[in-house]
Protein backbone atom coordinates (compact mmCIF):
# COMPACT_ATOMS: atom_id res chain seq x y z
CA UNK A 1 0.00 0.00 0.00
CA UNK A 2 1.35 3.42 -0.99
CA UNK A 3 1.48 5.78 1.96
CA UNK A 4 -0.88 8.62 1.24
CA UNK A 5 -1.46 11.81 3.20
CA UNK A 6 -5.10 12.23 4.16
CA UNK A 7 -6.84 15.49 3.22
CA UNK A 8 -6.38 17.91 6.12
CA UNK A 9 -9.77 19.50 5.53
CA UNK A 10 -13.24 18.52 4.39
CA UNK A 11 -12.98 20.41 1.12
CA UNK A 12 -11.57 18.54 -1.85
CA UNK A 13 -12.52 17.19 -5.25
CA UNK A 14 -13.17 13.70 -6.62
CA UNK A 15 -12.41 12.59 -10.16
CA UNK A 16 -14.05 9.68 -12.02
CA UNK A 17 -12.31 8.46 -15.16
CA UNK A 18 -14.24 7.13 -18.19
CA UNK A 19 -17.48 7.82 -16.33
CA UNK A 20 -19.84 6.90 -19.17
CA UNK A 21 -23.29 6.01 -17.78
CA UNK A 22 -22.32 5.63 -14.11
CA UNK A 23 -25.00 8.01 -12.85
CA UNK A 24 -26.09 5.87 -9.84
CA UNK A 25 -22.47 5.50 -8.67
CA UNK A 26 -21.88 9.25 -9.00
CA UNK A 27 -25.07 10.01 -7.06
CA UNK A 28 -24.07 7.54 -4.32
CA UNK A 29 -20.82 9.44 -3.79
CA UNK A 30 -22.65 12.78 -3.77
CA UNK A 31 -25.02 11.44 -1.12
CA UNK A 32 -22.14 10.07 0.98
CA UNK A 33 -20.27 13.39 0.85
CA UNK A 34 -23.39 15.23 1.99
CA UNK A 35 -23.95 12.84 4.90
CA UNK A 36 -20.32 13.27 5.99
CA UNK A 37 -20.66 17.06 5.64
CA UNK A 38 -17.87 17.21 3.09
CA UNK A 39 -17.54 20.09 0.67
CA UNK A 40 -16.67 18.01 -2.37
CA UNK A 41 -17.02 18.71 -6.05
CA UNK A 42 -17.30 15.88 -8.52
CA UNK A 43 -15.34 15.86 -11.74
CA UNK A 44 -15.14 13.30 -14.53
CA UNK A 45 -13.28 12.52 -17.73
CA UNK A 46 -14.47 11.18 -21.07
CA UNK A 47 -13.35 11.21 -24.68
CA UNK A 48 -16.63 12.84 -25.75
CA UNK A 49 -19.20 15.16 -24.20
CA UNK A 50 -21.95 12.66 -25.10
CA UNK A 51 -21.87 10.91 -21.72
CA UNK A 52 -24.89 11.03 -19.43
CA UNK A 53 -22.94 10.87 -16.16
CA UNK A 54 -20.44 13.47 -17.39
CA UNK A 55 -23.26 16.01 -17.73
CA UNK A 56 -24.16 15.59 -14.05
CA UNK A 57 -20.67 16.40 -12.75
CA UNK A 58 -19.55 19.77 -11.42
CA UNK A 59 -16.79 19.89 -14.00
CA UNK A 60 -16.12 17.80 -17.10
CA UNK A 61 -12.83 17.11 -18.83
CA UNK A 62 -12.40 15.78 -22.36
CA UNK A 63 -9.25 13.68 -22.48
CA UNK A 64 -7.43 11.48 -25.02
CA UNK A 65 -8.25 7.75 -25.18
CA UNK A 66 -6.77 5.61 -22.41
CA UNK A 67 -4.15 4.15 -24.75
CA UNK A 68 -2.87 7.58 -25.85
CA UNK A 69 0.67 8.44 -24.78
CA UNK A 70 -0.47 11.66 -23.08
CA UNK A 71 -3.38 10.13 -21.13
CA UNK A 72 -1.65 9.95 -17.73
CA UNK A 73 0.01 13.33 -18.23
CA UNK A 74 -3.42 14.86 -18.83
CA UNK A 75 -4.94 13.22 -15.74
CA UNK A 76 -2.05 14.37 -13.57
CA UNK A 77 -2.49 17.92 -14.81
CA UNK A 78 -6.18 17.82 -13.88
CA UNK A 79 -5.37 16.40 -10.43
CA UNK A 80 -2.73 19.02 -9.66
CA UNK A 81 -4.68 22.00 -10.93
CA UNK A 82 -8.06 21.19 -9.37
CA UNK A 83 -7.28 19.81 -5.88
CA UNK A 84 -8.39 16.25 -6.69
CA UNK A 85 -7.71 14.00 -3.70
CA UNK A 86 -9.50 10.86 -4.89
CA UNK A 87 -9.48 9.27 -8.34
CA UNK A 88 -11.99 6.51 -9.12
CA UNK A 89 -11.70 4.38 -12.28
CA UNK A 90 -15.00 2.95 -13.51
CA UNK A 91 -14.13 0.62 -16.42
CA UNK A 92 -11.36 -1.78 -17.39
CA UNK A 93 -9.65 0.32 -20.05
CA UNK A 94 -7.36 2.44 -17.85
CA UNK A 95 -6.89 0.15 -14.83
CA UNK A 96 -3.43 -1.08 -15.78
CA UNK A 97 -2.00 2.30 -16.68
CA UNK A 98 -3.42 3.85 -13.50
CA UNK A 99 -1.94 1.03 -11.42
CA UNK A 100 1.44 1.47 -13.13
CA UNK A 101 1.41 5.22 -12.37
CA UNK A 102 -0.29 5.36 -8.97
CA UNK A 103 2.90 6.58 -7.26
CA UNK A 104 2.80 9.71 -9.43
CA UNK A 105 -0.74 10.46 -8.28
CA UNK A 106 0.20 9.78 -4.65
CA UNK A 107 3.05 12.27 -4.98
CA UNK A 108 0.47 14.81 -6.18
CA UNK A 109 -1.63 14.15 -3.06
CA UNK A 110 -4.24 12.00 -4.80
CA UNK A 111 -5.36 8.50 -3.80
CA UNK A 112 -6.22 6.24 -6.74
CA UNK A 113 -8.64 3.42 -5.91
CA UNK A 114 -6.62 0.80 -7.74
CA UNK A 115 -4.80 -2.43 -6.89
CA UNK A 116 -1.09 -3.04 -7.37
CA UNK A 117 0.10 -3.46 -10.99
CA UNK A 118 0.71 -7.20 -10.68
CA UNK A 119 -2.79 -7.73 -9.24
CA UNK A 120 -4.38 -5.83 -12.12
CA UNK A 121 -2.39 -7.94 -14.60
CA UNK A 122 -3.75 -11.13 -13.03
CA UNK A 123 -7.31 -9.82 -13.19
CA UNK A 124 -7.20 -8.44 -16.73
CA UNK A 125 -5.53 -11.42 -18.39
CA UNK A 126 -7.97 -14.31 -18.01
CA UNK A 127 -5.16 -16.79 -18.67
CA UNK A 128 -3.34 -15.41 -15.64
CA UNK A 129 -6.60 -15.42 -13.65
CA UNK A 130 -7.00 -19.13 -14.38
CA UNK A 131 -3.41 -19.89 -13.33
CA UNK A 132 -3.79 -17.86 -10.11
CA UNK A 133 -7.03 -19.63 -9.16
CA UNK A 134 -5.64 -23.11 -9.85
CA UNK A 135 -2.34 -22.42 -8.08
CA UNK A 136 -4.11 -21.20 -4.95
CA UNK A 137 -6.76 -23.93 -4.78
CA UNK A 138 -9.83 -22.02 -5.94
CA UNK A 139 -12.15 -24.03 -8.18
CA UNK A 140 -12.56 -22.63 -11.70
CA UNK A 141 -13.73 -23.86 -15.12
CA UNK A 142 -10.94 -25.48 -17.13
CA UNK A 143 -9.46 -22.90 -19.50
CA UNK A 144 -7.59 -23.72 -22.72
CA UNK A 145 -6.26 -22.09 -25.85
CA UNK A 146 -7.72 -22.95 -29.26
CA UNK A 147 -4.67 -25.05 -30.13
CA UNK A 148 -4.89 -27.01 -26.87
CA UNK A 149 -8.59 -27.72 -27.32
CA UNK A 150 -8.57 -28.64 -31.02
CA UNK A 151 -5.71 -31.04 -30.32
CA UNK A 152 -8.01 -33.18 -28.20
CA UNK A 153 -10.08 -36.00 -29.68
CA UNK A 154 -12.80 -36.01 -27.04
CA UNK A 155 -14.15 -32.57 -26.23
CA UNK A 156 -16.93 -31.69 -23.83
CA UNK A 157 -19.60 -29.43 -25.30
CA UNK A 158 -20.92 -26.83 -24.96
CA UNK A 159 -17.85 -24.60 -24.45
CA UNK A 160 -17.69 -20.91 -23.60
CA UNK A 161 -15.49 -18.63 -25.72
CA UNK A 162 -14.16 -15.20 -24.78
CA UNK A 163 -11.12 -12.95 -25.40
CA UNK A 164 -8.49 -13.30 -22.68
CA UNK A 165 -8.36 -9.50 -22.37
CA UNK A 166 -12.05 -8.84 -22.97
CA UNK A 167 -14.50 -6.65 -21.07
CA UNK A 168 -18.25 -5.89 -20.99
CA UNK A 169 -18.97 -9.41 -22.33
CA UNK A 170 -17.75 -8.41 -25.80
CA UNK A 171 -16.81 -11.35 -28.02
CA UNK A 172 -18.31 -14.02 -25.74
CA UNK A 173 -20.30 -16.95 -27.11
CA UNK A 174 -21.36 -20.48 -26.20
CA UNK A 175 -20.56 -23.06 -28.88
CA UNK A 176 -22.28 -26.43 -29.20
CA UNK A 177 -19.92 -28.50 -31.35
CA UNK A 178 -16.49 -28.77 -32.97
CA UNK A 179 -17.57 -26.97 -36.16
CA UNK A 180 -18.81 -23.92 -34.24
CA UNK A 181 -15.67 -24.01 -32.14
CA UNK A 182 -13.40 -23.95 -35.19
CA UNK A 183 -15.43 -21.11 -36.75
CA UNK A 184 -15.76 -18.77 -33.75
CA UNK A 185 -12.22 -19.19 -32.41
CA UNK A 186 -11.04 -17.64 -35.68
CA UNK A 187 -13.50 -14.76 -35.32
CA UNK A 188 -12.75 -13.86 -31.68
CA UNK A 189 -9.37 -12.12 -31.20
CA UNK A 190 -7.15 -13.52 -28.41
CA UNK A 191 -9.68 -16.28 -27.85
CA UNK A 192 -9.67 -18.69 -24.91
CA UNK A 193 -12.08 -21.57 -24.34
CA UNK A 194 -13.64 -22.39 -20.99
CA UNK A 195 -15.55 -25.38 -19.74
CA UNK A 196 -19.25 -24.45 -19.66
CA UNK A 197 -20.71 -24.64 -16.15
CA UNK A 198 -24.45 -24.89 -15.51
CA UNK A 199 -25.61 -22.99 -12.47
CA UNK A 200 -26.44 -19.62 -10.95
CA UNK A 201 -24.09 -16.75 -11.71
CA UNK A 202 -23.18 -14.72 -8.65
CA UNK A 203 -21.27 -11.44 -8.60
CA UNK A 204 -19.74 -10.29 -5.32
CA UNK A 205 -18.87 -6.69 -4.48
CA UNK A 206 -15.98 -6.66 -2.01
CA UNK A 207 -14.89 -3.66 0.05
CA UNK A 208 -11.17 -3.52 0.88
CA UNK A 209 -10.07 -0.70 3.19
CA UNK A 210 -7.00 1.51 2.81
CA UNK A 211 -5.01 -1.00 4.89
CA UNK A 212 -5.93 -3.72 2.38
CA UNK A 213 -8.21 -5.54 4.79
CA UNK A 214 -11.34 -7.21 3.39
CA UNK A 215 -14.21 -5.65 5.32
CA UNK A 216 -17.41 -6.65 3.50
CA UNK A 217 -18.51 -9.07 0.77
CA UNK A 218 -21.93 -8.64 -0.84
CA UNK A 219 -23.10 -11.45 -3.16
CA UNK A 220 -25.78 -10.64 -5.71
CA UNK A 221 -27.48 -13.01 -8.13
CA UNK A 222 -27.36 -11.93 -11.76
CA UNK A 223 -30.89 -12.48 -13.09
CA UNK A 224 -30.48 -10.62 -16.36
CA UNK A 225 -27.68 -8.68 -18.03
CA UNK A 226 -27.41 -6.20 -20.87
CA UNK A 227 -24.10 -5.40 -22.60
CA UNK A 228 -22.28 -7.25 -19.85
CA UNK A 229 -23.87 -5.22 -17.03
CA UNK A 230 -26.53 -6.52 -14.67
CA UNK A 231 -30.02 -5.14 -15.37
CA UNK A 232 -31.87 -7.35 -12.87
CA UNK A 233 -30.27 -8.69 -9.71
CA UNK A 234 -30.99 -9.81 -6.16
CA UNK A 235 -28.89 -9.78 -2.99
CA UNK A 236 -28.19 -13.32 -1.71
CA UNK A 237 -26.59 -13.36 1.74
CA UNK A 238 -24.75 -16.66 1.37
CA UNK A 239 -22.16 -16.90 4.17
CA UNK A 240 -20.27 -19.75 2.48
CA UNK A 241 -19.81 -17.66 -0.66
CA UNK A 242 -18.92 -14.56 1.37
CA UNK A 243 -16.20 -16.36 3.32
CA UNK A 244 -14.65 -18.03 0.26
CA UNK A 245 -14.63 -14.82 -1.76
CA UNK A 246 -13.00 -12.94 1.13
CA UNK A 247 -10.33 -15.65 1.23
CA UNK A 248 -9.72 -15.29 -2.52
CA UNK A 249 -9.40 -11.49 -2.45
CA UNK A 250 -7.07 -11.62 0.55
CA UNK A 251 -4.91 -14.20 -1.23
CA UNK A 252 -4.80 -12.00 -4.33
CA UNK A 253 -3.83 -8.88 -2.36
CA UNK A 254 -6.35 -6.68 -4.16
CA UNK A 255 -7.46 -3.21 -3.12
CA UNK A 256 -8.01 -0.64 -1.86
CA UNK A 257 -11.56 0.14 -2.86
CA UNK A 258 -14.21 -2.10 -4.35
CA UNK A 259 -13.41 -5.25 -6.32
CA UNK A 260 -15.89 -7.59 -8.02
CA UNK A 261 -15.58 -11.37 -8.20
CA UNK A 262 -17.80 -13.44 -10.47
CA UNK A 263 -18.55 -17.11 -9.86
CA UNK A 264 -21.02 -19.78 -10.84
CA UNK A 265 -22.76 -21.70 -8.09
CA UNK A 266 -23.34 -25.10 -9.63
CA UNK A 267 -26.31 -27.34 -8.93
CA UNK A 268 -24.22 -29.36 -6.47
CA UNK A 269 -23.34 -26.08 -4.65
CA UNK A 270 -19.74 -25.94 -5.88
CA UNK A 271 -18.26 -22.48 -6.44
CA UNK A 272 -16.57 -22.05 -9.82
CA UNK A 273 -14.75 -18.70 -9.99
CA UNK A 274 -14.75 -17.17 -13.48
CA UNK A 275 -13.63 -13.54 -13.29
CA UNK A 276 -12.10 -10.85 -11.06
CA UNK A 277 -12.45 -7.12 -11.79
CA UNK A 278 -10.38 -4.69 -9.66
CA UNK A 279 -12.94 -1.85 -9.84
CA UNK A 280 -16.55 -0.98 -9.05
CA UNK A 281 -18.88 -3.40 -10.81
CA UNK A 282 -21.80 -2.12 -12.85
CA UNK A 283 -24.20 -3.62 -10.30
CA UNK A 284 -22.55 -2.00 -7.26
CA UNK A 285 -25.51 0.37 -6.73
CA UNK A 286 -27.56 -2.67 -5.65
CA UNK A 287 -25.07 -3.52 -2.90
CA UNK A 288 -24.88 0.14 -1.85
CA UNK A 289 -28.67 0.40 -1.66
CA UNK A 290 -28.75 -2.80 0.41
CA UNK A 291 -26.63 -1.11 3.09
CA UNK A 292 -23.01 -1.71 2.06
CA UNK A 293 -22.27 2.00 1.73
CA UNK A 294 -18.97 1.78 -0.13
CA UNK A 295 -18.82 5.50 -1.07
CA UNK A 296 -19.37 6.61 2.52
CA UNK A 297 -16.75 4.14 3.83
CA UNK A 298 -14.23 5.29 1.23
CA UNK A 299 -14.73 9.00 1.94
CA UNK A 300 -14.66 8.46 5.71
CA UNK A 301 -11.35 6.64 5.48
CA UNK A 302 -9.97 9.30 3.18
CA UNK A 303 -10.47 12.03 5.81
CA UNK A 304 -9.13 9.86 8.64
CA UNK A 305 -12.40 8.67 10.15
CA UNK A 306 -13.03 5.03 11.01
CA UNK A 307 -16.17 3.87 9.20
CA UNK A 308 -18.62 1.66 11.04
CA UNK A 309 -18.68 -1.47 8.90
CA UNK A 310 -20.72 -4.56 9.71
CA UNK A 311 -19.44 -7.30 7.44
CA UNK A 312 -22.92 -8.78 6.94
CA UNK A 313 -24.98 -5.70 7.78
CA UNK A 314 -26.67 -5.45 4.41
CA UNK A 315 -30.24 -6.31 3.46
CA UNK A 316 -30.84 -9.78 2.05
CA UNK A 317 -33.07 -10.45 -1.00
CA UNK A 318 -33.24 -6.81 -2.10
CA UNK A 319 -33.91 -6.83 -5.86
CA UNK A 320 -32.88 -4.25 -8.45
CA UNK A 321 -34.82 -3.85 -11.72
CA UNK A 322 -33.07 -1.30 -13.90
CA UNK A 323 -34.64 0.94 -16.52
CA UNK A 324 -33.41 3.67 -18.88
CA UNK A 325 -33.52 7.34 -17.98
CA UNK A 326 -32.57 10.47 -19.89
CA UNK A 327 -30.19 13.37 -19.43
CA UNK A 328 -31.06 16.39 -21.57
CA UNK A 329 -28.23 18.52 -22.96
Amino acid sequence: MIKQKKPNCKRFNILFTCIGRRVPLLNSFKKAAKELKLDCRFFATETTTLSSALQLCDKKFIVPPTNHKSYIKRLLKIVKQTNVKLLIPTIDLDLQILADNREKFAAAGCTVLISKPNVVKICQDKRKTFKFLVKNGFDTPNTLTRRQLLGRKNLGYPCFLKPWDGHASKGTIKVKNREELAFYTKKIPKCIIQEFIQGQEITCDIYIDLNLQVRCVVPRKRIETRAGEVSKGTIVKNKTVMNKVAELVKCLGAGPGVVTVQLILSKDKKMKFIEINPRFGGGAPLSIKAGADFPKWILAELIGKKPQIKSSGFKDKLTMLRYDAEVWV
